[in-house]
């Protein structure tokens, strides 16, 4: 997954990258609104972390200007602003979460993966295609019935691959998800995908030659 984190306290933007990297998630930082008006332009995000109190705009503006140009990504808006009239207003523009800070970092990582999933149609806690199961709430992953022990980065991949089953996911895409890792050498994506074939089914992960991977139903 990777985040664009719009929070112009650097401090707190530090905390929120550092917390996120641990569940493996990339984050895109930028600290003013001139920078995430351009930061969507051909960019690959999964969501969006948006702080109101921008020094050179208003993020409620910001959230406004993206959704009239039809940009869909999920968005979790930051304030220390607590009034319910702001709150009530970002989520009529666009928004579809709302953190009054000072906040717990676990609850963001909470509520980030909950409006990716549903924005993937995952409504539950549960991901379930043919034979493999993941359950989000306990981390655990079972294939035909049988819970398979993944490593976190192995986890990490599995995840990225649920939450764009039907789509072929590029080597630059995976590239994303897979920079911050901190691994030496250029196959390492290709490593995580052969273990996982190995320890489920070889045909799990289908190669589009060219392209990229698809998570393919195996019963």
């Amino acid at each position: 997954m990777r985040v664009l984190l719009v929070e112009d306290n650097q401090l707190l933007a530090q905390g929120i990258e550092l917390s996120l990297s641990k569940e493996g998630v990339q984050v895109d930082h930028i600290s003013s609104y001139k920078e995430a008006v351009a930061s969507l332009i051909n960019e690959d995000f999964s969501a969006i972390i948006l702080d109101l109190g921008l020094p050179d705009g208003n993020g409620e503006e910001l959230l406004k200007q993206w959704r009239r140009k039809g940009i869909s990504l999920p968005i979790i808006v930051l304030t220390a602003n607590t009034d319910f009239d702001t709150r009530l207003n970002c989520l009529d523009i666009g928004a579809d979460d709302y953190l009054s800070k000072p906040f717990d970092v676990r609850e963001l990582v909470a509520r980030l993966r909950a409006i990716v999933r549903r924005q993937h149609g995952l409504d539950n806690n549960q991901f379930s295609l043919g034979a493999l199961t993941i359950d989000f709430s306990c981390c655990e992953v079972h294939f035909r019935e049988q819970l398979i022990k993944l490593p976190r980065r192995e986890y990490q991949l599995l995840l990225e691959f649920s939450q764009s089953a039907g789509r072929v996911l590029t080597r630059s895409q995976l590239e994303q998800l897979t920079y911050g890792w901190d691994e030496v050498g250029s196959n390492s994506i290709e490593v995580h995908i052969h273990h996982l074939r190995k320890k489920m089914a070889p045909e799990l992960i289908k190669t589009v030659r060219g392209i990229g991977y698809i998570l393919t139903d195996v019963q």
